[in-house]
């Protein structure tokens, strides 16, 4: 019987966020002596500029920390955590204990055009990963206000001014028989905007919200909610959806998000009740 050689205890690593964007990272790593790094990868990626290194300290007995300031860039995106100890192999962190409450009141300044948003969190492995986002400027949906008609969003611009031309736009799925985009008007209050969204108008698909701040010259953002602690909101925040009829047949709509945490309003096409004969029911 061929004996194993068992395999070296996971490294976990306890992470706090600060409310200006940085991460710091807690390795627990007792019999460690020696340099040693934290090693942040991005997800399926093999190039060299995909890794970022940061050194790890000695902070307290048995344990290393390494900060990922605000004001060091991480490409949007999802980053595994590594530890690369003395012998020069990395190995993959879990996560320990996690302390994002700063992030959930997080209103940043604006002030540098762009918002960074990292969120560690466990994968479906255990692994700690971290999720990226960095968008210049951003929209971020701040309230949603779900009606039998359709949809009111409430948000803040960051990174540019809403000039008098701003407006949004929902972007129609790929493949439908809609022409263009939906213009849609929004009430502005400095840097804060409202509009609304009504769900007749729409054909079954998944149209995405986006912002155009600076109306048809400026750019166009991608509506969003990123300033919150919650890396993956698609299977999280899961709203009602409401029954209408519109031109193309009955549908159910509602507000969704998508696996990047963009906001998109899912529209789907249900029978007509009302065209079956008697007797057959909603079974």
């Amino acid at each position: 019987m061929t004996s194993q050689t068992p395999s070296a205890a996971p490294l976990r690593a306890d992470c706090i966020a600060d409310s200006a964007g940085g991460l710091t990272f807690d390795v627990a790593a007792h019999d460690h002596t020696g340099a040693a790094h934290l090693l942040l990868r991005r997800h399926d990626a093999d190039a060299a500029e995909d890794t970022v290194g940061l050194p790890l300290a000695p902070a307290a007995e048995g344990r290393l920390r390494a900060a990922l300031p605000s004001s060091v860039s991480l490409p949007e995106g999802r980053w595994d955590a590594y530890a690369r100890m003395s012998d020069g192999v990395p190995r993959r962190l879990v996560p320990g204990v996690t302390d994002l409450r700063s992030l959930a009141d997080r209103t940043p300044s604006g002030l540098l055009g762009h918002v960074a948003v990292r969120i560690p969190y466990a994968t479906r492995q255990g692994n700690l990963t971290v999720r990226s986002w960095l968008r210049a400027p951003h929209a971020e949906a701040t309230e949603l206000h779900l009606a039998d008609d359709g949809l009111t969003v409430r948000g803040r611009v960051y990174g540019t001014p809403l000039a008098a031309g701003a407006h949004a736009e929902l972007r129609p799925p790929p493949g439908t028989d809609e022409d263009g985009v939906r213009r849609l008007g929004l009430t502005a209050d400095r840097a804060e905007f409202r509009l609304r969204i009504a769900y007749d108008a729409l054909a079954p698909g998944r149209w995405d919200l986006w912002l155009r701040p600076g109306g048809e010259p400026g750019p166009a953002v991608r509506v969003a909610r990123l300033l919150d602690d919650i890396a993956d909101k698609e299977p999280v925040l899961v709203f009602p959806r409401t029954r209408v009829d519109t031109r193309h047949g009955p549908v159910e709509a509602g507000p969704c998000y998508t696996r990047d945490n963009d906001l998109s309003v899912s529209v789907t096409a249900q029978a007509d009740w009302r065209s079956r004969p008697p007797g057959t029911g909603n079974m």
